[in-house]
């Protein structure tokens, strides 16, 4: 409904300011609060701030009948308020935006049965305890996203997302005739990732679920690793995410492998589904920490990405119950300022190439918001890594 301009600028500013907090993209801000500003006129809708459809602006005219100034001096300091941050200190660079953390829904699965061979649970989940063994207590260190060396960790023992892999590992045709060496390849396969504690869960080409490590205890599955959600920076993704795989492999000529990406089997798609709701409502895990090894994987040795490939295109994610996670921009790029190289572009698939480029442009914008390049904007974001995770490997390695 239209109502009549309130008496002054007070409301105007007010409700201007209020809308222009709620945008968290600097440049989309600023864009926003000037067109805003210029639109500023008489009558107007309750929905005027760039949101809604307004009446045409008149000339606001005071009691002389001349035309009234207006507050540019209250709306140049709105606008200084309220557009963000413009100074290069490297703990407070603006972050991407925040990934889709939403909670989307999840059944609630509880523990049924739990024997020395294997746990139960009311989705039907069945997990194998054969080839348990353990590793040392994860305690990660978690940062929030604005910090600085004088901001404490969080130790949050709950796992804080998913890091699903492949195992690389050999496979055989997915054929009843291969019944053997499908068997001896999957034995041969546990006994590797137990012996070296590679991961919390390992789904099999038969929807086998098979607990590696209790999820309290690290899984060395992540080396080197950037996530980010809405709340929280997470480096090192070993201690803070779990690590389920399925086997599988990702390159070569063997039957059952499309292109350059597994195929699973209807047997694993299933066994990953219920493995994610049961995680998921255990631990309350959101479905945009639910990711691939190739979006988190990071080198620092020479500051590129995908340093591990697997999963870089064709994960299930719909099929696990999940929001395509593939949309969201890599936040070793946008927070970081680590790079692509041509072969991680080329591996990748269109969808998470799509990502990387929105990462990339976010980048040259905000660089040029602080009239920086980006080279030298990238710089700022590497040594805020740099501090990050000098911070994160001391306090992992307290005793």
């Amino acid at each position: 409904m239209e109502v009549d301009a309130p008496a002054g600028n007070g409301v105007f500013l007010f409700l201007l300011e209020r809308r222009a907090k709620g945008i968290r993209d600097p440049v989309k801000r600023l864009r926003f609060l000037r067109r805003s500003i210029a639109r500023r006129g008489g009558p107007w809708t309750g929905q005027d701030l760039d949101w809604g459809r307004r009446k045409p602006a008149r000339p606001a005219i005071d009691r002389r009948g001349r035309l009234a100034p207006r507050p540019l001096a209250g709306i140049l300091l709105l606008l200084l308020a309220v557009a963000g941050p413009t100074g290069s200190d490297v703990n407070r660079l603006p972050h991407t935006p925040d990934p889709g953390t939403g909670r989307a829904e999840v059944p609630r699965v509880w523990l049924v049965e739990r024997t020395a061979e294997f746990e139960l649970y009311s989705n039907g989940l069945r997990v194998e305890r054969g080839a348990v063994t353990s590793n040392r207590r994860r305690l990660p260190c978690l940062l929030p996203r604005e910090w600085d060396e004088k901001t404490p960790c969080e130790r949050r023992t709950a796992p804080a997302g998913i890091v699903f892999h492949t195992s690389e590992s050999l496979v055989a045709p997915f054929e009843p005739e291969q019944n053997p060496v499908l068997k001896r390849l999957g034995h041969s396969l546990l006994a590797y990732v137990s012996g070296h504690r590679l991961y919390h869960f390992v789904v099999d080409r038969f929807g086998r679920v098979h607990r590696i490590l209790e999820e309290t205890d690290r899984a060395d599955h992540a080396g080197q690793s950037v996530w980010a959600d809405g709340e929280r920076v997470y480096l090192d993704l070993s201690e803070s995410f779990l690590g389920v795989a399925f086997e599988g492999q990702s390159a070569g000529n063997g039957q059952g492998v499309r292109g350059r990406w597994p195929v699973l089997s209807p047997a694993q798609l299933h066994a990953g589904r219920v493995l994610t709701e049961m995680l998921r409502s255990k631990h309350q895990i959101p479905a945009g920490n639910c990711v691939t090894h190739a979006q988190v994987s990071v080198n620092a040795g020479n500051y590129r990405i995908g340093y591990h490939t697997d999963w870089a295109e064709g994960f299930p994610f719909r099929e696990l119950g999940l929001a395509d996670n593939y949309d969201q921009p890599p936040a070793s790029l946008s927070l970081f300022g680590f790079r692509a190289d041509s072969l991680f572009v080329q591996t990748a698939g269109s969808r998470l190439r799509r990502a990387v480029e929105a990462a990339q442009e976010q980048v040259r914008r905000e660089a040029a918001t602080r009239g920086l390049s980006p080279g030298r904007y990238r710089a700022l974001l590497a040594e805020r890594y740099r501090r990050a995770a000098i911070k994160v490997r001391a306090a992992e390695e307290e005793p």
